[in-house]
């Protein structure tokens, strides 16, 4: 029998300029720095979990040896990340975006009425804030 897996612990997006990344998702949307290594990867706490952003550079030149043998990864070209935002928080999201000198890429409500918005984080990673309903299983 398949263990159950019930959420996602990490994502990761992959950024030309950690500064810039740092600046996003910290300065503008308020996370929480947990570890950073210069030249390598900032990370952050959303909530119960954690946003990676990686120079991919780094991440695809590691052996997978030592104490962290994490093996190469990394990606080419924009990622994906998506926030889950209550309906009344895509609002002031909207707002607080704009306020920052972010543009809002798309603004619209799929077919299940859950409402998504998208901007671009400074390495063109897509951003969405969406309400959880978006996934929810009909009754």
């Amino acid at each position: 029998m398949r263990p159950t897996l019930d959420r996602v612990l990490e994502t990761a997006v992959y950024v030309d300029d950690l500064d810039t990344a740092e600046a996003f998702y910290a300065g503008v949307l308020g996370l929480e720095i947990v570890l950073k290594t210069p030249g390598q990867h900032v990370f952050f706490r959303c909530g119960r979990t954690i946003v990676l952003t990686f120079l991919p550079g780094f991440t695809r030149a590691q052996a997978g040896k030592g104490p962290l043998p994490v093996p190469p990864h990394g990606a080419e070209g924009a990622g994906h990340i998506c926030f889950a935002a209550e309906g009344p928080a895509l609002d002031h999201w909207a707002s607080h975006l704009r306020a920052a000198g972010v543009a809002i890429e798309a603004d619209f409500r799929w077919p299940n009425g859950a409402r998504s918005i998208y901007v671009r984080d400074p390495a063109g990673n897509s951003v969405e804030f969406a309400e959880p309903k978006l996934w929810e299983i009909p009754a």
